[in-house]
């Protein structure tokens, strides 16, 4: 029998991967999750990478062929004493992250047991290890730990957030709509049938037009909403321009008497509509524009998008109890 050979290689920069491993992000992005893609990577090295942290990112190839890529960052904390951290390209803003895997990849355990014994062997070792958020119920997350745990390192699991989702299951929107919570239901039908008689409500959901606008009126929204100011503040429009380039982005706002009432950011990959930032002027709070802007938004990812899944993502907040 052949000797499973793995070799690892580290680069500070995605613009430095060799062509292989794109072509590894890309036979993996036809069933990951938006956020294991080369873009949404891309992008967050771009917008919101700090003064102390530096991009490493891992590739695996297993018996010369490319099979792994895992994007992390080192981090100093400035001081004297430095503590060395090494930690998942993730933030704020991940809802997932991980190793991004080829397709065919058979013994996953042995792959992620090679690149986590690399960076253990590290010189001059790292103090922590932060890999997250991770999803509990995927084989990955034992692999990982399994291999932290062979290469000497104490293993903590902490939780990072809830999370709520909707498993469509070929129903149409009207189904879906019936089966919502009788409270929900006649706010909604009582509140749209008002504006719209009185001619004071509009809707409209871009998949890429008009974006100086679209990502303008966000801002006000946001800024005039109780949300805290983003931590850092070109990732949004960024992501916004960078979802409307793939294809992913429903950018949804509500407008009452033609001024922006709710803003709301749904991406759709790979049949699965994510909701990923939501926000309304608190001005419009009594007229319900938030809830009537997310059961327009429900009803073009069942009805246009035809998505098997919705997921809202991070956060285990009572409202999403009601819509999921």
């Amino acid at each position: 029998m052949a000797k499973d050979m793995s070799s690892i290689h580290i680069y500070e920069r995605f613009e430095d991967l060799p062509e292989v491993f794109l072509d590894l992000f890309e036979d993996a992005a036809a069933t990951n999750d938006f956020s294991l893609t080369l873009p949404w990577f891309a992008l967050l090295a771009e917008t919101t990478l700090e003064r102390y942290q530096r991009l490493r990112i891992y590739g695996v190839k297993r018996n010369a062929r490319p099979c792994l890529i895992l994007p992390m960052y080192e981090q100093t904390d400035g001081r004297l004493m430095k503590s060395r951290r090494l930690t998942s390209l993730s933030n704020c803003y991940t809802s997932l992250s991980g190793p991004v895997a080829g397709q065919a990849n058979s013994g996953m355990g042995n792959i992620l047991a090679s690149v986590i014994g690399a960076m253990i062997g590290e010189k001059p070792r790292w103090d922590t290890i932060n890999l997250h958020p991770l999803a509990i119920d995927d084989d990955v997350f034992q692999d990982l730990s399994n291999a932290l745990l062979a290469g000497g390192m104490l293993v903590q699991r902490y939780f990072c957030f809830g999370n709520w989702y909707l498993d469509v299951g070929g129903r149409s929107y009207k189904t879906y709509f019936d089966g919502l919570p009788s409270r929900l239901r006649h706010t909604l039908v009582r509140q749209s049938r008002k504006l719209t008689l009185a001619k004071r409500l509009r809707v409209n959901i871009s998949t890429g037009e008009n974006l100086d606008q679209g990502i303008a009126d966000y801002r006000q929204i946001y800024n005039s909403s109780w949300k805290t100011p983003e931590p850092f503040p070109s990732f949004i429009p960024g992501l916004i321009r960078l979802c409307a380039r793939q294809g992913w982005l429903r950018l949804g706002i509500a407008y009452i008497d033609d001024e922006p009432a709710a803003a709301q950011i749904w991406i759709v990959h790979n049949q699965v509509a994510s909701i990923f930032k939501l926000a309304y002027d608190e001005r419009f709070s009594s007229l319900s524009a938030g809830s009537i802007l997310t059961a327009s938004m429900m009803q073009h990812a069942i009805d246009v998008d035809k998505v098997s899944e919705v997921d809202y993502l991070t956060g285990d907040d009572s409202y999403k109890r009601d819509w999921m």
